[in-house]
């Protein structure tokens, strides 16, 4: 079994985070990922204070294992949001989409352990001065909102930067990619593309087989002009959204109005035209469904294997 720092901070089986994705991380996909002995994360999105608290509620129906919720924190919520997870005793909070600083004091005074997501060293930096847990370091492979550096850059230099755990994201969907990031410093993963596909995963049968049918090239990237780009798969709307991003005609309004409620079309309704179905470059490693304890127990015996063989480059 591995085992890191991040085990023993957070009291989990396995090192491995549910990606917080937004309309898919809700209370049943993540208590079954921490049933099964990962983190399992509540998507906190655009929820208000009571949505998130009902959710939080749901999944201690569910289960009695650490976990976390991920706060967007440009919602325009976050402050409420923010509030609820002190007064429900939210073990663990990862954040995205904003400087986490502003609650941080706050989260960390009550117990809560927070492990932002960061896209750079400075981020990372700057976070860890100020009390974060861990870090989640994402790399531009990833699905959803990305940065620009990829996971083999990002990640050993972060982990150079900083004495916190450091947990890799972006391009990891089998072992292979769990001892890499290992290999690279990181004490932990995180995964959104392969629970995808988990049973316990309530999205839309056709967004599943979109990622299950996926290939290498399977994935674009969209949004650039917004400042807030995102990887998602090819498709329809994809595809018209990049051709209206190119067009100097098309206002950032109407290019914003045009993306509205897209995740969600997708998500809950598998709809090709108007939908966006955001998934990372790995999809084309994922060939089956499977449940959360299945996927958590294949990914750790692939990554030791694969560890264990690795002796044979220097035994030569």
């Amino acid at each position: 079994m591995i085992k890191t720092r991040v085990n023993e901070l957070l009291g989990i089986t396995y090192p491995i985070f549910q990606g917080g994705m937004a309309w898919v991380a809700d209370a049943s996909l993540a208590a079954a990922v921490s049933n099964a002995g990962g983190l399992g994360i509540i998507a906190g999105m655009n929820m208000n204070g009571e949505q998130l608290r009902a959710e939080i509620r749901k999944l201690r129906e569910k289960c009695n294992k650490p976990f976390a919720v991920n706060v967007m924190l440009m919602s325009p919520h976050a402050a409420e949001v923010a509030d609820v997870i002190v007064e429900e005793h939210v073990p663990v909070v990862t954040t995205g989409a904003g400087n986490p600083l502003t609650y941080m004091k706050k989260w960390t005074e009550a117990g809560v352990k927070v492990i932002p997501v960061v896209a750079s060293v400075a981020l990372a930096q700057m976070v860890a001065k100020r009390g974060a847990t861990a870090v989640v370091a994402e790399g531009g492979e990833s699905g959803g909102h990305i940065g620009e550096a990829n996971t083999m850059a990002l990640i050993p230099q972060v982990a150079d930067a900083v004495d916190i755990p450091v947990i890799a994201a972006g391009g990891i969907a089998d072992g292979r990619g769990y001892a890499a990031a290992l290999m690279l410093g990181a004490e932990g993963i995180q995964m959104g593309t392969r629970f995808l596909v988990a049973k316990e995963c309530n999205i839309h049968p056709n967004f599943k087989a979109k990622v299950l049918k996926a290939g290498d090239t399977a994935t674009m990237v969209s949004g650039r002009r917004l400042g807030h780009p995102i990887r998602s798969l090819k498709t329809p709307f994809s595809r018209k959204f990049a051709e209206m991003e190119k067009d100097a005609s098309v206002t950032d309004e109407q290019l914003n109005a045009f993306g509205t409620g897209a995740l969600r079309k997708a998500v809950t309704d598998g709809d090709d035209a108007n939908g966006v179905f955001m998934c990372g470059q790995v999809a084309g490693l994922v060939k089956k469904e499977q449940t959360c304890s299945e996927i958590l127990e294949e990914i750790t015996a692939q990554a030791e294997g694969v560890l264990a063989g690795a002796k044979k480059y220097s035994d030569r």
